[in-house]
């Protein structure tokens, strides 16, 4: 059997689980774009996605199935959600490459949670927050600074998600996000400007490293552990963790980069769903990058033996690794 053919069929079986699943449609007209082709493509899995010729005024529609709430990303920068069973319609305009506008229409659920979803935006906009934080570092942000809009971003978004007309399910995802900018803000660049601007942790003004997570509580709920900006949030929130307490017993502590490393200590830190979304996410990815994939081969096989719950996330792998 050709490897095409055996990859359809194994993109046919990962997205025909057991789970119920509903069709969703996303459409989109696209003004100002100056590329060749539109992409649709699905943050949680990378077997549902579309591609379009661009051509200004034509509405580009797609219909897949989905057991959950999913994001989807239109030309790597605009994200959706959309629920079982929605219908999304999206009406983009480029100034350059840059978003001009983005308007929604379509089913009264998805249109309210995108709206919801992209007033995040519009909040971070209003605040100048970057996503970035290479770019906080390039404008040289005070580690004080970043911190302290953080916290207001957090508490902004909260604000008005309490009069939001968003379903739970797309205010756990859109938090999960803002979650993940917060916390990585507070762990990643109090180091990554020492590193790069050479002004050490204790003189950045920021109180103290080692307890400026100790009023995060990590989230368990689906969406967030359906979220891959929060999974990167899992691992490093790990590995700060172990470098705090080694700090305390006055031992060494180097942060593994090594693909197995990693692997090894997110399984002794985390248990039960986390484990198993973090240890996902990292062999997806790994298997993704497409080198040296058959290192990949021990550890799945370690994580579908021992760690496995969400059987969509076997059939994923499973379709990647043919």
């Amino acid at each position: 059997m050709k490897r095409g053919l055996k990859l359809v069929l194994a993109i046919l079986l990962a997205t025909n689980t057991a789970f119920a699943q509903e069709k969703a449609t996303l459409s989109a007209e696209i003004y100002g774009y100056k590329q060749e082709m539109v992409y649709f493509d699905c943050v949680q899995t990378p077997l549902v996605s579309s591609e379009f010729y661009t051509n200004p005024g034509e509405i580009h529609s797609y219909t897949f199935d989905c057991n959950d709430l999913v994001c989807m990303m239109i030309n790597s920068r605009a994200k959706v959600l959309l629920q079982p069973g929605d219908s999304l319609h999206v009406n983009i305009s480029y100034e350059g490459r840059n978003i001009k506008s983005i308007k929604f229409s379509g089913s009264e659920r998805a249109v309210k949670n995108n709206i919801m979803f992209n007033n995040i935006d519009n909040i971070k906009r209003s605040m100048r927050y970057k996503n970035q934080l290479l770019g906080c570092v390039a404008l040289d942000i005070k580690p004080k600074s970043r911190i302290d809009d953080s916290r207001t971003l957090h508490s902004k978004v909260k604000a008005m998600l309490a009069s939001s007309q968003a379903t739970p399910e797309a205010q756990n995802y859109a938090m999960a996000i803002v979650d993940s900018d917060v916390y990585l803000s507070f762990m990643e660049y109090p180091v990554m400007y020492a590193s790069v601007r050479g002004v050490s942790i204790d003189k950045q003004e920021i109180g103290d490293y080692a307890s400026i997570m100790n009023d995060a509580e990590l989230r368990t709920d689906a969406q967030a552990l359906n979220c891959p900006e929060y999974a990167s949030l899992l691992m490093r929130y790990c590995f700060y963790s172990n470098e705090m307490a080694a700090a305390k017993n006055g031992t060494e502590y180097r942060m593994p980069t090594r693909f197995e490393d990693m692997y090894k200590e997110l399984a002794a830190f985390y248990n039960n769903e986390q484990r198993d979304f973090v240890l996902y996410t990292l062999l997806c990815n790994f298997i993704r990058n497409g080198q040296e994939i058959e290192r990949a081969d021990a550890l799945y096989n370690d994580y579908i033996s021992n760690y496995n719950k969400n059987e969509n996330y076997k059939n994923i792998l499973d379709a990647l690794l043919q």
